[in-house]
């Protein structure tokens, strides 16, 4: 079966803290392992952005439990491709947190970012997200 890729941003119903964000990078990698879901996920201001990467059934089925998820809001998908092959495969889930110094370091990302995801923004750029996804993840730490 062919490879797809899902890009998504939604807004937290609420401001996560260390340990709830903890406790979703735990949740997604004992669901992603067996579902052979490799991904990204960036949190910044009370907002996700996250890649899916895997086969399309597993891919739409774990976007689906998102999009029920209650701690989410504002779900905008901005892109469900085809994809030739994995760009996170190092990873059931990687995370970054984007704060101030990410936003000092990546002045040409921060507009995107700095206070929430601005999705609308990011689809109307074709990679951006990718782009975006990418860059933080080479710098992903453990």
């Amino acid at each position: 079966m062919a490879l797809i890729q899902l890009i998504y941003v939604s807004a937290a119903r609420k401001e996560f803290d260390v340990a709830e964000l903890d406790r979703i990078l735990e949740s997604a990698s004992r669901h992603n392992t067996p579902q052979d879901i490799t991904g990204m996920l960036l949190y910044a201001a009370g907002s996700f952005m996250q890649v899916l990467e895997g086969e399309a059934d597993a891919v739409d089925e774990t976007y689906g439990r998102i999009t029920a998820d209650p701690r989410h809001h504002d779900i905008f998908l901005i892109t469900r491709e085809p994809n030739e092959q994995r760009n996170f495969a190092q990873w059931r889930m990687g995370f970054r947190r984007l704060g101030a110094n990410e936003a000092a370091t990546h002045p040409a990302f921060a507009p995107l970012f700095k206070y929430g995801f601005d999705a609308e923004s990011i689809k109307a750029q074709p990679g951006l997200a990718l782009n975006l996804l990418k860059e933080f993840g080479s710098r992903q730490r453990g």
